[in-house]
């Protein structure tokens, strides 16, 4: 009984759940059914005006306008919309209206209803709802003709050019996202749904500091400058790092996910090469090498587009001819081998160069015809000879044959080195009988002169230093060795174990080195004063983000079972701790000295900021957790999990004690995302198969069954995907995971969006129509995973999964306003509208047309030409600001709104416009074709005393 008693609750609740979706469905029907007859009437009415012109007998010039009404009208019924200012439309969801509508009707009838069906649904959304018209009821003997017959109708590829519209009464938006309706209550600050306009944000993104180094699967990444810069890459963008100054510049050429990286013999030119990505459409894009300057970050050479397959997996400058050619090779079965001319952009030679994986290749610095290559389980070296390439193996002999080759260098003798995963250093040259019998046995040319035992586990990099010594770094050992000419042993050192092993090795100076590891740092020293990380980041993807209620701080947290906290002014890890499982969710206290993060397990842990103690801990379910969220005022925590419930603890002794309040009950998949209400009392939640359910925390996190009461509550934050203020960040076609996450800034003027697309997107806020036109940014080479807004939104942060790079955007611009005031005046439909903040327009006084548009409203220029020109004759001079009439046949006019809505007008001419909007920074696309204007109506721009 008593199992059954604690049961009971949790089945009343479903029961409830599954009872709102039934009262749902009725409600659809009711729509679908308001819908048919709305239809019948408007093709009785076209019927009956076709007839009553029929009667005329003429082809006047009212049967033509009768006829393009027809058109408009079918346009209109295509559409499902009616237009008026009285009525409310019932917009019904095509698939769903065709599974249910079985009613007979006549055979004209079924012949319209199977007009309609060539339509398919290609967005997953609700478009507006409209006001309507009520139109009078025609005789049924009307419905005798048949539509589709007339020739003023479009045709049937026209038809397929709209798109059904659904939506609810006037008062919802139905949003569907696999075949699952979503419904969104329209705010009561909206009287016009239809009449918002959707602009991207007055604000956006510069890309300012990167966090992260590819450490782990990379080989040969890590460069030192002359301008004492380490040049080494993460992700999408290729950083150049002062080490002395901490500062950062960005190359963001690659599209995707940046391989490799060599640098040019005079140090300044670089190639780096990348993997295959997709466009926007999904399509293939082949990977290339760019070559670009280091000074200026200007690409000088594009090299192979469209040639490489997969990726270009290792590049290579030659030597001996200055770097007039690059070596490439790609990541296809085959390991192609090319070698290109780097100032004419054209292929000298291409091969195949072996099925196993390859992991360098370099020019004999001596010799630009030899190349050598290695990787698993060969050494190759070739030849180019009459713009052919020929191939011999190098032979292990008497020695052990490696598992795989790891890297290679010359030395001052010409000798070749290579470092193997036994952990040996092998010395390579061409034998004494080889050398008598040229050109016999090709394959057992080269072969092993000596070997050294170096390390314990692989000799992962190995570096040549100017005066003849050698460096190599170790993996297993994390050992660093200098060695002599003569490869004896000089210096040692071991880098500490919580950075992992030495990937890569560059030598800043003969003393000073710079250290790239496996666990994506960098780390600079010598061998007396030791090394300590100037690069820092994770090793494995993220999920958890959050940035402090009052300081430049933030936190991650990853698989890697790593708790991150960073400061964004200084740009560096302020600490680290590891946990035994991984984190997935985080969120800071409002008093800002703790902060909670969710674990992988359904354990949670409230860590301070100051001791990074765990000050409290607990566990809800044995699921995983995936978001935390404080209430405003910090009394509440809500910890949402994938066991489908919402967990609410009361936080006491300034967030170090926590006691379980209640639990939210409802949700049929597991929980994605929360958001608390301004007030603390209210929670809105998403769920895994796109649910919106609001909650109320104080009556006993009781589910809100009627959802309309919620649709002008205010939100502490903004952090669910699925909402009526950002219905537009979502695209055409998305499947519901297509966006990760998605931030409010604090301002409440702008969203950021994570797409699982590798862009992050900034939206104005709200942005509640289809479509919303946003600003968008590249650099992730993954899908990104999470975005948070710092407490003074000056900054952006961005977490990528696999790519493992943190990116920190600064905001720059920005407008005036909160969000309701631009969503009610968005939506107002008073006879006057505000002018912008700033627009400007290029108007031609002779014809009085509108030849340029910055921001593109017509209606404000019409607006302000009705109001201002046909009052007034007197404009002012450009230069002087002193008032000179208009010779319309001589002058253009510039008319620019400021934010005080006062008018100014400027007489210019062509060329001083160009001129305005470049100090002004800002582009002008008008084209001297389109204008068409000649000297003589461009002369006298100026009054007498300035001209």
């Amino acid at each position: 009984l008593d199992g059954i008693s604690a049961e009971f609750p949790d089945r009343a609740s479903m029961m409830e759940v599954r009872l709102q979706a039934q009262e749902d469905e009725i409600t659809l029907l009711k729509s679908s059914l308001a819908d048919a007859l709305r239809r019948l009437r408007i093709h009785d009415q076209v019927l009956q005006l076709l007839k009553t012109r029929a009667r005329t007998g003429s082809l006047s010039t009212d049967e033509s306008r009768a006829c393009n009404w027809k058109m408009h009208s079918w346009k209109v019924l295509l559409y499902l919309r009616e237009t008026g200012p009285n009525s409310t439309v019932s917009l019904v969801w095509k698939r769903r209206m065709r599974s249910q509508k079985k009613m007979k009707e006549e055979e004209e009838g079924s012949r319209k209803r199977n007009y309609h069906g060539h339509h398919q649904l290609k967005s997953p959304f609700s478009p507006p709802p409209n006001q309507a018209q009520p139109r009078p009821h025609s005789n049924l003997q009307t419905r005798t003709s048949a539509p589709a017959l007339d020739p003023c109708l479009p045709s049937k590829k026209e038809r397929r050019l709209y798109k059904p519209i659904v939506c609810f009464s006037g008062q919802s938006i139905k949003m569907f996202i696999r075949g699952r309706p979503i419904t969104m209550y329209i705010p009561s600050n909206i009287q016009n749904y239809d009449e918002l306009k959707m602009e991207p944000p007055s604000e956006r993104l510069e890309l300012d500091w990167v966090y992260g180094y590819r450490g782990r699967d990379g080989r040969a990444n890590l460069y030192f400058l002359p301008t004492g810069e380490a040049v080494y890459f993460i992700a999408c963008v290729i950083v150049l790092y002062h080490i002395n100054n901490r500062t950062q510049r960005h190359y963001r050429k690659h599209t995707d996910c940046v391989r490799c990286l060599t640098l040019h013999p005079d140090k300044v030119r670089v190639a780096s090469g990348q993997t295959a990505g997709v466009d926007k459409d999904g399509k293939a894009v082949q990977p290339c090498v760019y070559i670009w300057d280091s000074t200026t970050l200007v690409t000088l050479w594009e090299i192979g587009p469209g040639t490489f397959q997969r990726g270009v997996g290792s590049v290579a400058f030659s030597f001996a001819d200055a770097g007039s050619f690059l070596c490439v090779i790609d990541d296809s079965n085959d390991h192609m081998l090319s070698l290109w001319d780097c100032t004419k952009r054209t292929k000298h030679a291409e091969i195949k160069s072996t099925n196993e994986a390859v992991f360098a290749v370099e020019f004999n610095p001596r010799d630009s015809a030899n190349i050598i290559t290695c990787g698993k389980s060969h050494v190759y070296f070739w030849t180019l000879s009459g713009g052919q390439l020929t191939k011999k193996q190098g032979i292990f002999g008497k020695y052990k044959k490696p598992k795989f080759i790891q890297c290679f260098v010359f030395s001052l003798t010409g000798d070749v080195l290579t470092g193997d995963s036994e952990g040996n250093i092998l010395t390579w040259g061409k034998s004494a009988a080889d050398i008598k019998t040229l050109g016999k046995g090709a394959k057992e040319t080269y072969q092993i002169m000596r070997q050294t035992r170096a390390h314990e586990g692989s000799v992962f990099t190995l570096c040549a230093l100017q005066g003849g010594g050698l460096l190599s770094g170790g993996g297993k050992d994390r050992k660093i060795i200098r060695w002599s000419a003569d490869l004896a042993p000089e210096r040692e050192c071991e880098i500490p174990e919580q950075f992992g092993a030495v990937r890569t090795i560059a030598a800043v100076d003969e003393e000073e080195l710079l250290v790239g590891t496996t666990r994506n740092a960098i780390l600079r020293g010598t061998f007396s004063d030791g090394f300590v990380a100037i690069v820092q980041g994770h090793v494995d993807e993220m999920w958890g983000l959050a940035t402090h209620p009052s300081q430049n701080i933030f936190l991650t947290c990853g698989h890697d079972r790593q708790v991150c906290l960073w400061n964004t002014e200084e740009h560096k890890l302020d600490w680290c701790i590891t946990l035994e499982e991984y984190g997935l969710c985080a969120d800071f206290c409002p008093n800002g000295s703790v902060v909670s993060v969710g674990l992988s397990t359904g354990r949670w842990m409230v860590l301070d900021l100051l001791t990074r103690e765990v000050v409290s801990e607990s566990t809800d379910g044995n699921e995983q957790l995936s978001v935390m969220r404080y209430s405003p005022d910090g009394s509440f925590l809500a910890v949402g999990s994938h066991d489908n419930f919402i967990y609410i603890y009361s936080v006491t002794e300034s967030g170090r004690r926590y006691t379980r309040f209640g639990k939210c009950n409802g949700h049929s998949s597991f929980i994605t995302h929360l958001d608390w209400s301004k007030d603390g009392k209210y929670i809105m939640s998403n769920s895994g198969d796109y649910e919106i359910l609001y909650w109320d925390i104080a009556a006993g996190c009781k589910l809100l069954r009627n959802r309309f009461e919620s649709k002008d509550r205010e939100w502490a934050s903004y952090t669910c995907v699925l909402g009526f203020h950002v219905m537009g960040v979502w695209l055409e076609g998305s499947d519901g995971t297509d966006i990760n996450a998605l931030c409010r800034s604090h301002n409440e003027k702008m969203v950021a969006v994570a797409d699982d697309f590798c862009k992050v997107h900034l939206f104005q806020y709200p942005c509640p129509k289809l479509k919303a036109p946003s600003h968008k940014y590249e650099g992730h080479g993954s899908h990104v995973t999470n975005v948070c807004f710092t407490h003074s939104d000056s900054h952006l942060l961005s977490i990528g999964g696999k790519d493992t790079c943190i990116l920190q955007w600064k905001v720059i611009g920005g407008g005036v306003g909160n969000s309701q005031e631009r969503l009610a005046s968005a939506s107002s439909t008073s006879t006057s509208s505000p002018e912008p903040a700033t627009k400007l327009f290029l108007f031609d006084c002779w014809c009085r047309t509108v030849l340029h548009c910055h921001s593109a409203c017509a209606r404000d220029f019409i607006h302000v030409l009705n109001k201002v020109w046909l009052k007034s004759q007197l404009f002012i001079c450009l230069d002087c600001d002193r008032p000179v009439p208009l010779k319309s046949t001589q002058h253009l006019l510039l008319i620019h709104f400021s934010n005080s809505r006062s008018v100014h007008l400027k007489i210019i001419t062509l060329v001083q416009f160009c001129m305005y909007l470049n100090e002004r920074r800002q582009y002008c696309d008008v084209v001297s074709a389109e204008l068409q204007i000649n000297e003589r109506r461009l002369r006298g721009v100026l009054c007498v005393k300035c001209h």
